[in-house]
């Protein structure tokens, strides 16, 4: 998946564990571990704004594209 979610980088620099992150959020525990795990198919908008107001980030802090050069040739580029 060419989407990498850098929760853990976000967790780390505000020195918030997990399950706080999941109580602040409203979120449980399971779902925020596929998310940051990068096991998640999709991320309600709702939810991307909640981690980003608790981490104080923006949504790109959490989310990058990470292309293989492939995915670039494939869409023409």
């Amino acid at each position: 998946m060419p989407i990498v979610v850098d929760i853990d980088v976000m967790l780390a620099r505000r020195k918030m564990s997990v399950g706080e992150l999941a109580d602040r959020v409203g979120i449980t525990p399971a779902n925020l571990a596929v998310l940051k795990n990068g096991r998640a198919k999709a991320v309600r908008f709702a939810t991307l704004a909640a981690l980003c107001e608790v981490l104080a980030c923006q949504p790109g802090d959490l989310l990058r594209w990470e292309g293989d050069g492939e995915d670039e040739r494939a869409a023409g580029g």
